[in-house]
């Protein structure tokens, strides 16, 4: 066992060891990617599928330890478990707080660790009593989707005990409208379908315009930039797209962002960023504001868009094809931007930084505003969010309502936080099962408007009794 062996049997060993680790963490990459068109036509691609198994041992082999020492669990289990969340809030549960006494209403959307699936539930803020609930059968709706090319994982990622329903819109007809890699989605009261729109992988945001049409961030398939794809596969470049549907799910209008950049001078920002590695993801875009009336700084039919890994919130004119402004900083990976008021807009700063140690928050998260008359930034209830340890790495929500009051999302630690205007704390929420563990909320929505409280007036005078 000790014997002597010579040097170049060594240097042998080195250099195949590096070779198959570089190529088992090249099959591991396609196979999550979806990209491994070639083994599948070549009718091997078991070998991706062997490379993935073996890689994710050692986290399966921790979430069995964490369920107990536990020899086998069901994918329904391991799903479940993929949606918890790190627990910053020992001992609170639910609804902790005052409610805040006026008509306004929370649409919560979270993973339900009790039943495993995804749920939204609208919620009375006057007395948190859940109003009504919502829990489609999404396996269902994956049945049917031709499950091929960008659809190709829909019933491994997107399953019925994986799937949350994001940044739920309910429309002033009674649906639901709800997304995220996946189909674009609405069911209606009794959470039955009435339509999907399998156009795009839809992500991210979902909002509505005046007119009641859809604003939903989509990857185009393939994409459109003259560059090498991996196969065919959508991931090989993200190709983010503002996409635009009528009330009833057709699509009105799609551009690619980077082909925004591009012909608005901007194509540096897309491929001069990360010298040594092809960035497949360099817009990231998370948010669609659509602009509902004229201003002196925007025009009814604008957007406004949030572009995470640009750290840049554009503000784009469709019907010129032109980017009338935009903003970089002094935000980091930031999410969810809103229109305050006629001159103001407020963005939602994550402040992650990418860092040799991963994603970082630099200290904590922020809620900013930008005035256009002044061209100034400034921070609002800062010392709040230092005061509550605000901080999500990814995703998040903010919303100022116009009596100065401020709901927060923390999406990474499945907390929600309603702060009055003085910035002292009204009530929070943590998504809690039985089991103890925090589970996952999805970008959940106050209703506050006039027309937002007569959508839910209307909606629960007209539902149907869905037992009947």
């Amino acid at each position: 066992m000790f014997k002597k062996i010579e040097v170049w049997i060594l240097c042998l060993v080195i250099l195949l060891g590096v070779i198959s680790t570089t190529m088992f963490g090249a099959l591991v990459k396609q196979e999550v990617l979806g990209a491994n068109n070639f083994l599948k036509k070549n009718n091997v691609g078991w070998i991706g599928e062997t490379a993935l198994f073996i890689a994710e041992i050692p986290i399966n082999l921790k979430t069995i330890l964490s369920r107990g020492g536990g020899v086998s669990l069901s994918k329904k289990e391991l799903d479940a478990a993929d949606n918890r969340v790190e627990d910053r809030s020992p001992g609170l549960a639910g609804f902790n707080g005052v409610p805040i006494g006026k008509d306004n209403y929370l649409l919560l959307s979270r993973y339900d660790g009790d039943s495993s699936q995804g749920v939204v539930e609208l919620v009375d803020l006057k007395n948190f009593r859940i109003l009504h609930s919502w829990n489609p059968d999404v396996d269902a709706f994956n049945d049917l989707v031709d499950q091929i090319d960008e659809f190709e994982n829909l019933d491994r990622d997107d399953n019925d005990h994986r799937k949350m329903l994001m940044h739920p819109k309910l429309t002033k007809d009674g649906g639901l409208l709800f997304g995220w890699n996946s189909p674009l989605r609405k069911i209606d009261s009794c959470s039955k379908l009435v339509f999907q729109n399998t156009h795009n992988v839809f992500h991210h945001s979902i909002e509505t315009d005046i007119d009641g049409n859809i604003w939903v961030p989509g990857y185009l398939y393939p994409h459109t930039l003259p560059i090498e794809k991996v196969g065919e596969d959508v991931n090989s470049f993200f190709d983010d797209a503002i996409v635009k549907m009528s009330p009833d799910g057709e699509v009105l209008y799609e551009k690619s962002v980077a082909q925004i950049f591009i012909e608005n001078d901007l194509e540096y920002l897309l491929f001069s960023v990360g010298a040594t590695q092809f960035n497949v993801d360099p817009i990231h875009l998370n948010d669609i504001q659509p602009v509902n009336f004229d201003g002196e700084f925007w025009k009814k039919g604008d957007v406004f868009l949030s572009l995470g890994n640009q750290s840049m919130i554009v503000l784009y004119r469709p019907s010129s094809d032109r980017i009338v402004w935009k903003h970089a900083g002094p935000f980091f990976f930031q999410h969810d931007v809103d229109i305050l008021d006629n001159h103001r807009i407020s963005i939602f700063n994550n402040n992650t930084k990418n860092t040799a140690g991963g994603l970082t928050v630099n200290g904590h998260s922020e809620v900013i505003v930008y005035d256009f008359k002044t061209g100034k930034t400034s921070l609002y209830l800062n010392k709040s969010l230092v005061n509550e340890n605000v901080k999500t790495t990814t995703q998040g929500r903010s919303q100022i309502l116009p009596n100065g009051d401020l709901l927060i999302e923390e999406t990474n630690y499945a907390r929600t936080i309603y702060f009055n205007a003085d910035g002292s704390v009204s009530w929070s929420h943590l998504n809690r099962a039985k089991d103890g563990n925090l589970y996952r909320v999805g970008w959940s929505r106050i209703l506050y408007t006039e027309d937002d409280i007569n959508t839910v007036e209307n909606f629960l005078e007209n539902r149907v009794d869905c037992n009947g």
